[in-house]
């Protein structure tokens, strides 16, 4: 039977796996490395981490599948979005990656807005100038580090510049290269008369292609050191977010996903062109070649909660080494204790600024409304609630576009406890469906693949094949009434304090 790979350059590791027709992971392998904060609000890595990681998945991969390694027939890529990998002429990297998460680059994004006009740049890229692109990156580098920026002759996304490592080709897709701000998403391809505003040489770009098509095969010298076929044809594949829609069978209108992983991400499927004109969600196009998806995202939805069990749980994460449970289990069990609504206490999740609906790099993490009366397991709940209130922000502006809104799947770590998945479901008043795989983007990259490989005919097909739903988790109507009121006030807040959060960053 034939097996596809996909490997995903994600934020904390690199996961690869391999998938058969029927899509069934038959190995895995994740190789983690640091993230590198080198100042407040900053987020880099070093490309050399990833192109070590990826060598040591694929040959983990090899080495797993043993004879069957003969029996690979693709390669999808998937990764990260938006962070930028500087190359000069010899294909070397200039300096760190500054990743999706950055923060850096807020006056750059004004920059951008005022030599563009707010409403011009939507309607060239249906997206606004956000912190996370990867065009503010390039007016950092330019502005900040002026001799670092003569060098450069290519820029790459983080999954590209592996693609550039397994095949020495300089070649992206049209769903990552939708989030550089530097792309035509209308009619998928780069918008150069934008580039020739912001002063960006077009060269620099690589060519884009639609999720599936082969854009390039594994070099002799790479097939030898991981143990891979030579010359397997490695697919355009899509940005982790695009990938990782297609991983959940998010190909067609009415199903969305609801991914709670670091950031949290609402994703709809659109067979065409929809944009929110104020730019609150990103609209970009699609892995499945001609489509398009509409996007909502959270920063730090899972990595909120993450800070609070580093934080503020070293007895949970004692007790859970002690038993080899899960602290997030002991996190939730205490969570679950409290009323909805947490007594009145409150949690913005905003721990490194916020893009949907909010689109302001300065927000911050708060806690709002704390009492005598307040434990720690009222703090847990409340930070699972305000992440929850969080994600139903792009909902809310998902139906205001007409967006039809069907099926809500649950992907990511999030979608592993009941009780938070119970939380969202009763936040939207929506049914929170899970599925057969959680294998995240690096699914969605090998069954792009699928495609290429003659084992589908279509991605539509390959997801209808691939997976299916094993669990509803339905709202409960009387605490979706409570969460209607306390959503209400958990926006007025963000709105109330957003000043002090500007006026702070100008303070440090």
């Amino acid at each position: 039977m034939s097996i596809v790979l996909g490997i995903d350059i994600g934020t904390s590791g690199t996961k690869a796996v391999a998938v058969d027709a029927a899509g069934t992971v038959v190995a895995s392998a994740l190789i983690e490395y640091p993230l590198l904060t080198p100042r407040p609000d900053w987020a880099e890595q070093d490309p050399a981490d990833w192109r070590r990681a990826a060598f040591e998945a694929l040959s983990k991969l090899a080495s797993d599948l043993g004879e069957r390694v003969r029996d690979v027939k693709g390669l999808g890529l998937t990764g990260q979005m938006h962070g930028s990998v500087f190359l000069d002429a010899d294909g070397n990297i200039l300096r760190n990656a500054i990743l999706w998460c950055d923060q850096r680059t807020a006056p750059q994004c004004v920059a951008i807005t005022e030599k563009v006009g707010e409403a011009e740049l939507i309607e060239m890229t249906c997206n606004p100038a956000l912190t996370g692109f990867t065009a503010p990156k390039i007016l950092w580098l330019r502005d900040h580090e002026p001799d670092v920026y003569e060098k450069v002759r290519k820029i790459l996304l983080p999954k590209d510049y592996i693609r550039y490592v397994l095949t020495g080709e300089f070649a992206t897709d049209v769903a990552d290269a939708s989030g550089t701000l530097l792309f035509d998403v209308k009619n998928r391809r780069w918008h150069n008369e934008l580039m020739g505003l912001l002063e960006i040489d077009t060269d620099f770009m690589p060519q884009a292609f639609e999720g599936t098509d082969i854009t390039g095969r594994l070099t002799d010298a790479v097939a030898e050191k991981t143990g891979l076929p030579k010359g397997l044809p490695v697919i355009a594949g899509g940005g982790d977010q695009a990938a990782g829609g297609v991983g959940c069978g998010v190909v067609k209108p009415g199903v969305i996903s609801s991914t709670m992983g670091t950031s949290g991400v609402v994703f709809a499927f659109s067979d065409d062109i929809r944009r929110d004109k104020e730019g609150r969600l990103h609209t970009f196009c699609h892995s499945v070649p001609n489509k398009w998806h509409v996007m909502g995202v959270v920063l730090s939805a899972g990595g909120s909660l993450r800070w609070f069990r580093d934080a503020l749980c070293q007895n949970e994460k004692a007790v859970a080494e002690q038993t080899g449970r899960d602290p997030y289990e002991y996190i939730t069990g205490a969570a679950e204790t409290v009323p909805i609504g947490s007594e009145g206490l409150l949690f913005l999740p905003y721990m490194t600024g916020e893009r949907t609906p909010h689109k302001d790099p300065y927000a911050k993490g708060a806690f709002l409304g704390l009492s005598l009366r307040h434990t720690k397991a009222h703090m847990a709940r409340s930070v699972l609630e305000g992440v929850a209130f969080a994600m139903r922000d792009s909902f809310e502006i998902l139906r205001e576009m007409g967006v039809p809104i069907e099926q809500v799947r649950a992907a990511g770590g999030g979608a592993k406890s009941a009780f938070w998945r119970q939380v969202q479901a009763d936040t939207n008043n929506a049914p929170l469906v899970t599925i057969n795989v959680d294998e995240g983007p690096a699914y969605g990259a090998a069954l792009l693949a699928t495609v290429e490989a003659g084992m589908h005919a279509s991605v539509e097909e390959a997801c209808d094949a691939t997976i299916r739903v094993v669990d509803t988790c339905k709202p409960n109507m009387t605490h979706a009434a409570q969460y209607d009121a306390w959503f209400r006030e958990y926006q007025q807040a963000y709105h109330a304090l957003a000043p002090g959060f500007r006026r702070a960053a100008e303070l440090l």
